[in-house]
């Protein structure tokens, strides 16, 4: 029988000299460790052991809420080894939301820091959890004191392709979170198609600077490292001085738009510090235009744009080379999210599931191998998003142009429908970022009593600048039809983001809801 165990496929792909370095931890109390590809085996192994003593039922889930640690990394690799499903939890969470999660997941193992234990694991024995660990980002805990004591030699457990791998909750903006269900054949084969699609090569080695909680940077960055057997230069939190130190000797940083823009403002940035990279990439959020521009000015780099989400991994990308598929377009497009990436089908369409014509806006739907099997425990919700012929809803608006290339406009849920008529808030952000002094802005829809909704914009100037609320409304009414103007505009020291930099919509329009009330 074939063995589809995502953490076999990446074992397979361990350089043939186990004794060099898989993972060197960079800045803070414990820089400069070195990890080997034997110790990855080793470490993984020793924990997939102590998960088997505890003689779980197959497929238990291991909830993990602790801070970035190479230990942490040979958690998920051991739950994946043992046949078990990864639960990764921000470590922003608080007391109800770990409540919440642990009660909907119901996990046999949870691992938290020492800080927390005393909380946590009163949730946890609550929820009817058997096991409790801690672990910290300076190599100590029980589970590590646990592990020591069992051999170092494991055969990864016989999964499935469609068998469970991780539960990735939803961010949760709307409503309840929900647990997106990833199997090792959907992130098996997401990882090796962007291998191939991103042009991995012998002698890369990866940046790693992102959370380990998220999509981005545990299966978009790790799979492509371990899979390609590339060494890892490991960060516990994003310094940007640190990162720009480590350019010479690396290949590849993966990044949100938000690490980008403080790179930026490193004037150690040059295109000489960076003339050893190969690949830059950005997503989880958008990329504003002004940053894609002045990095390319600033390196000589263009910026990679794709796009993903948690109950797809990736599903676009900017193209790395030619792409045949598309008449060889090779050309790095910013504002857009490049092509469906090979094996995925994309299409736009109307609320009547028709495809729209090229260059108009519609809902995102996809269909493809790296697609989630549906939410935790909510088949009526699972049912609900994925339409007859097997698209995901994705809940993303956008277009698709004459050559090919996707651009996000923003989620169906932050569109504002202002006196019967579709305002689309990306495409007023857009005008406003041009404006000069300002650094971003945010539209989001409010209740209004005449219009049932109008938009309201909130917007960061750049350093020094002074900004002008009731300006942007003018230079806005030149420039757009009345019925998108927002009806008011506020400038604040910084927008509400969540630890992947994206902007916290929600949160503001709660804030502003009473406005025309």
């Amino acid at each position: 029988m074939n063995n589809h165990n995502l953490y076999a496929a990446l074992r397979a792909s361990f350089p043939a000299d186990l004794d060099t370095t898989a993972v060197e931890t960079v800045g803070g109390a414990h820089a400069g460790l070195r990890y080997t590809w034997r110790d990855l085996d080793r470490a993984s192994a020793m924990m997939a052991n102590l998960l088997d003593s505890l003689k779980l039922p197959a497929g238990s889930r291991i909830a993990a809420q602790v801070e970035k640690s190479v230990e942490a990394l040979v958690l998920y690799l051991a739950t994946l080894r043992a046949g078990h499903v990864f639960l990764p939890l921000n470590t922003a969470y608080q007391s109800g939301e770990i409540e919440y999660f642990i009660g909907n997941a119901e996990p046999a193992v949870v691992v938290c820091s020492q800080a927390n234990f005393g909380w946590v694991s009163k949730i946890a024995f609550k929820a009817g959890t058997r096991h409790v660990f801690t672990l910290d980002d300076d190599r100590t805990g029980s589970l590590l004191q646990r592990a020591a004591h069992h051999s170092d030699q494991h055969t990864p457990a016989v999964s499935g392709a469609d068998d469970l791998g991780v539960i990735i909750y939803t961010s949760g903006t709307t409503g309840r979170s929900k647990g997106a269900m990833l199997s090792h054949g959907n992130m098996l084969s997401n990882a090796q198609v962007l291998r191939q699609y991103w042009g991995w090569q012998q002698g890369d080695v990866l940046i790693h600077a992102l959370p380990i909680f998220h999509v981005h940077g545990l299966f978009v960055a790790i799979h492509g490292a371990l899979l390609n057997g590339s060494p890892m230069l490991w960060l516990n939190k994003f310094e940007p001085r640190a990162v720009v130190e480590l350019f010479p000797r690396a290949t590849v940083f993966m990044g949100v738009p938000t690490l980008y823009v403080r790179l930026l403002a490193e004037p150690g940035l040059t295109k000489q510090q960076v003339a050893h990279m190969r690949l830059f990439i950005s997503g989880s959020a958008p990329l504003l235009i002004e940053t894609f521009d002045d990095w390319k000015t600033r390196t000589g780099h263009t910026i990679l744009e794709r796009y993903g989400m948690s109950e797809t991994v990736m599903i676009t990308s900017n193209p790395y080379a030619a792409d045949a598929r598309f008449g060889g377009a090779s050309e790095r497009r910013g504002g857009t999210v490049g092509f469906p990436l090979p094996g995925n089908e994309l299409r736009v369409v109307d609320e009547h599931t028709r495809t729209v014509p090229v260059g108009e806006i519609g809902a995102i739907q996809v269909r493809g191998p790296n697609v989630f099997k549906g939410y935790w425990r909510m088949p009526e919700k699972t049912a609900e998003e994925f339409t007859a012929d097997g698209f995901f809803k994705t809940g993303d608006v956008g277009r698709i142009d004459e050559r090919g290339y996707v651009s996000i406009v923003g989620r169906s849920k932050d569109l504002i429908i202002s006196g019967g008529y579709n305002v689309y808030p990306a495409e007023i952000e857009g005008c406003i970022n041009e404006m000069p002094g300002v650094a971003e802005s945010a539209v989001v829809g409010v209740p209004h009593p005449d219009f049932g909704e109008v938009g309201v914009a909130v917007v960061i100037a750049k350093p020094g600048a002074v900004v002008d609320p009731d300006a942007v409304v003018a230079a806005l009414k030149a420039r757009l039809a009345n019925f998108k103007i927002p009806k008011r505009c506020f400038v604040v020291a910084e927008l509400p983001r969540n630890t992947m930099g994206k902007v916290q919509k929600n949160l503001l329009r709660e804030q502003h809801k009473g406005l025309f009330a």
